[in-house]
């Protein structure tokens, strides 16, 4: 018999309109007893049906909806189908030309597959769980990705937090095949780059920024370009393709500088190509009070908040970070600014924008509001994938 938990009273509209996250605040009672992983049902105070989910008793997210199909329950098909349907959009975005060899192939919630992400690098696949939902059937799925998408080898990479947040206990490893190269080298577009699939940051790289680091390019001819937080160098050595005349780096990472060296040297920029070692708020301080002015400057931090408890504190953060950019910037000069914060919305940051332009006395106009490439999908059902935020912005 399949468990039933049931919604309180005025709680359900959102999820007849497939939003994926059930709190434990929304649920009146759980009937039956439910395991971690097990299949429920969620069905409205006057039960009825609503979708099908799994249930995680240590989650806050208590049930994550799948299958708003009361004849189709979370089997191995629906599963398949599911994985189908993502590989059938990437083959849509890159087919086989080799131009793009590196991108994302599930995008969690975007994809109908809340909790799992797994990006593809050429012929490796580099797999995060981030719910117990879905980590509770990763033999499953990991068989599905074998079969559908014939991997020289599987990596799995895990997330700071998760076992607090899911009650998960799983570790980094190979989960299957072969191990990747150390490093992996893949492409895109005219540009080369290493990742490192067993100990880079987040699944070996940045493949969100990809659109981004090619529409930088646009705008950066013969500019002198301030890469704050570059890691592997994306922004900078991409402004230096495309005609930049020199690239200052900063990063806190002596490894990633290291990889931005070589990612430099790789892709023939090296000779522009000056990089220091620092914290990014004391750099841009350091730069402020020595007179330097960039004619581009570049900001894409770290994720600065997992939890609306310090919201507040990451917006003065993004305020402070950027008013520092502002003060080395020349005038006419051009601003690209991030946020993979997703709890940070559109609304806060453009409003952080603004007050930062008030406040240095600079005129800030909006060029391009860019997001994450498109092999990053956002369902329209859970705006909280719309973690990414990259503005270019003209700064008289």
């Amino acid at each position: 018999m399949t468990v039933a938990v049931t919604l309180k009273p005025r709680h359900a509209l959102p999820f007849f309109k497939h939003h994926p996250w059930v709190f434990a605040g929304a649920i009146r009672d759980v009937r039956g007893d439910p395991q971690p992983g097990d299949e429920v049902e969620l069905r409205s105070h006057e039960g009825e049906f609503i979708a099908h989910g799994v249930f995680n008793p240590h989650s806050q997210i208590r049930v994550r909806l799948f299958s708003w199909d009361e004849a189709a329950p979370l089997d191995r098909e629906f599963w398949k189908a599911r994985l189908q349907s993502a590989l059938q959009l990437r083959l849509g975005l890159f087919g086989d030309a080799g131009d793009v060899t590196a991108y994302r192939l599930i995008n969690s919630e975007a994809d109908g597959m809340s909790g799992l992400t797994v990006d593809r690098y050429d012929r490796w696949l580099s797999v995060q769980f981030t719910s117990l939902a879905l980590a509770s059937r990763r033999d499953m799925l990991i068989e599905l990705l074998r079969e559908l998408t014939q991997p020289a080898g599987i990596i799995l990479r895990t997330e700071k937090g998760i076992h607090a947040a899911e009650g998960l206990e799983i570790s980094d490893g190979l989960l299957w095949g072969e191990p990747p190269p150390r490093p992996l080298i893949f492409r895109e577009h005219e540009l080369q780059w290493e990742a490192d699939l067993t100990e880079g940051q987040k699944t070996g790289g940045y493949l969100d920024q990809r659109d981004n680091h090619r529409a930088l390019q646009r705008y950066v001819a013969g500019h002198r370009v301030l890469d704050v937080f570059c890691y592997a160098g994306g922004f900078g050595i991409a402004a230096l393709a495309g005609g930049a005349k020199e690239v200052l780096a900063i990063d806190s990472s002596e490894g990633a500088l290291q990889i931005a060296q070589r990612n430099a040297e790789r892709n023939g920029v090296a000779e522009r190509w000056r990089a220091e070692r620092s914290d990014g708020f004391k750099a841009l301080e350091k730069l402020r009070d020595a007179g330097e002015r960039f004619d581009t400057v570049v900001l894409d931090p770290p994720k600065l908040t997992r939890t609306r408890a310090a919201l507040k504190q990451a917006l003065r953060a993004y305020h402070s970070l950027n008013q520092l950019a502002v003060s080395v910037l020349k005038p006419g000069g051009l601003l690209v600014t991030c946020s993979c914060s997703g709890l940070v919305t559109r609304e806060d940051f453009e409003q952080m924008l603004s007050d930062v332009a008030i406040q240095s006395g600079r005129d800030i106009r909006i060029l391009e509001a860019g997001g994450a490439a498109p092999d990053h999908p956002i369902s329209p059902f859970c705006p909280e994938n719309d973690y990414l935020k990259c503005y270019f912005c003209h700064v008289a």
